[in-house]
């Protein structure tokens, strides 16, 4: 069957669906006593972060995963095909929730549940039906069944000629897995792109000049300053535009991430896609979570 041209392709993304309870605080922590504090609930996940912000830049994606068969499961699955996401997702168990705390600088420290996510051990037929790239964060590597679950995915979807990325996701998950582990895994899997930050591309020891083995493209993004693209033979170096103010940096990455793959399977380059994604991560960062509209801090 020949494919039309002009039709857009698929992005699915394996992994968390989850609520995130997000806690922006005005002041450090001052333990043992209060805490002025403004609280919002979003809709959460790496995975269905970069799904529903993939549907946001126009593309066309698909979340793959698993939530509880609770009223939070519910309400979550509505807002993300209200998104625009079609999902091939399992119901069991309890919803996960991760809590997010956000400092005044816009820095934020996870607090993670993630309970039904991390149980996916069989996904619903046609889970990768027309699907031209496949997602996959690192959350959803490192636990079991939904590691297994997501290799499983991954060499499916390399057979049909999709495209594979893989997120670091966490300074944290590196170090509890082992960086080396990790890059085995990661090695072991032979993405087209790799997406870190900077803290995780050193505990990678990847650098400017040294891709992962086996991967096409590293991504390293470094907040303001110029993202790393690094390839076999060289690097490109992609100046971000200045963002006034950060109130939080919450789903900044997974939104980088869905205007990378986006840009890309609409045909631009590694520059081009970098470009793309650094304007798409700018629009999160003055919110709570991925949620819509500015919200002002509490005051000290």
């Amino acid at each position: 069957m020949r494919r039309d041209p002009y039709a857009r392709l698929m992005l699915c993304c394996v992994g968390d669906l989850v609520e995130d309870v997000v806690v922006w605080l005005a002041a450090g922590i001052r333990r043992g006593t209060d805490t002025p504090a403004k609280v919002f609930r979003r809709r959460g996940g790496s995975a269905a972060n970069v799904a529903a912000l993939a549907a946001v830049a126009g593309g066309r994606a698909r979340l793959i995963g698993q939530v509880g068969r609770d009223p939070l499961g519910e309400t979550l699955l509505a807002e993300m095909s209200a998104a625009g996401v079609e999902l091939a997702v399992t119901r069991d168990g309890t919803t996960g929730t991760v809590v997010v705390l956000v400092e005044p600088d816009g820095e934020r420290t996870m607090l993670p549940d993630r309970a039904a996510a991390t149980r996916l051990a069989g996904v619903p037929p046609g889970s990768l039906d027309e699907a031209s790239w496949l997602h996959v964060p690192g959350y959803s590597l490192i636990v079991e069944p939904l590691g297994d679950t997501s290799r499983a995915l991954i060499s499916r979807a390399r057979d049909r000629g999709a495209g594979i990325s893989i997120d670091a996701s966490s300074v944290g998950l590196i170090k509890e897995y082992g960086p080396a582990r990790f890059g085995a895994a990661v090695t072991a899997i032979g993405p087209d792109v790799l997406f870190c930050n900077k803290d995780e591309a050193e505990l990678l020891e990847l650098c400017p000049g040294s891709p992962h083995p086996g991967v096409a493209f590293s991504v390293i993004k470094s907040g303001a300053e110029p993202v790393a693209i690094v390839t076999e033979s060289l690097t490109h170096w992609i100046p971000v535009d200045p963002v006034e103010e950060v109130a939080d940096t919450t789903g900044a990455g997974d939104a980088f991430a869905a205007g990378y793959l986006v840009a890309t399977m609409e045909g631009a380059g590694p520059v081009g896609a970098a470009l793309a994604a650094s304007r798409l991560a700018a629009t999160v960062l003055g919110r709570p979570g991925v949620g819509i509209g500015t919200v002002e801090r509490p005051r000290r």
